[in-house]
């Protein structure tokens, strides 16, 4: 009964130790699955109504790109590539006219994986070559800066409890 005692307190001061250093947010979040990064189709989601309000989409990621930031809530929608005749090809939107966007608080926490670097030239690569995706973290106020440029940059965005919790760049030339 002693040994039983000693084991629960010193597993309670191990989990106290533990919790506290490690971010609640980060321990909540589930690995998604990654879609194909330059897949030729809209993601769906299903169940979405677009109809109502712009709210956001269910947990998972998302291949699109932030369209706007008002505060600290980002627009974004999906994306798809097109294949080119005279360049390996591009990124492209939802048709004009289509509703298919959504917005997401952006996480205090969360991780911006560049792959232009986090100085404001964005000169520096930083790229895994394998897959494409960046992956230099960034600061938030970085990715914020970044999404209110003119030009949406091509992202796996994830977003988990409503919030958006990682947005990974991926590379294009």
């Amino acid at each position: 009964m002693n040994n039983t005692f000693r084991t629960l307190i010193v597993a309670a001061a191990a989990a106290a130790v533990v919790l506290p250093g490690a971010s609640a947010q980060a321990m909540a979040t589930p690995v998604y699955k990654k879609p194909k990064i330059f897949g030729t189709t809209f993601q769906p989601d299903t169940g979405h109504d677009f109809s109502k309000r712009i709210h956001p989409r269910r947990n998972g990621i998302l291949r699109g790109w932030i369209t706007t930031v008002q505060g600290q809530v980002a627009e974004y929608e999906p994306i798809r590539w097109k294949k080119g005749t005279k360049t390996e090809g591009y990124f492209v939107g939802p048709p004009e006219g289509d509703v298919q966007a959504y917005a997401s608080p952006i996480s205090s926490s969360v991780r911006f994986l560049s792959a232009h670097g986090c100085k404001a030239s964005m000169t520096d690569l930083t790229v895994d070559r394998r897959t494409g995706l960046g992956n230099k973290r960034c600061s938030r106020s970085t990715l914020i800066k970044r999404a209110k440029k003119p030009a949406p940059r091509p992202a796996l965005i994830t977003v988990h409890r409503g919030h958006i919790v990682q947005v990974q760049e991926i590379f294009t030339p």
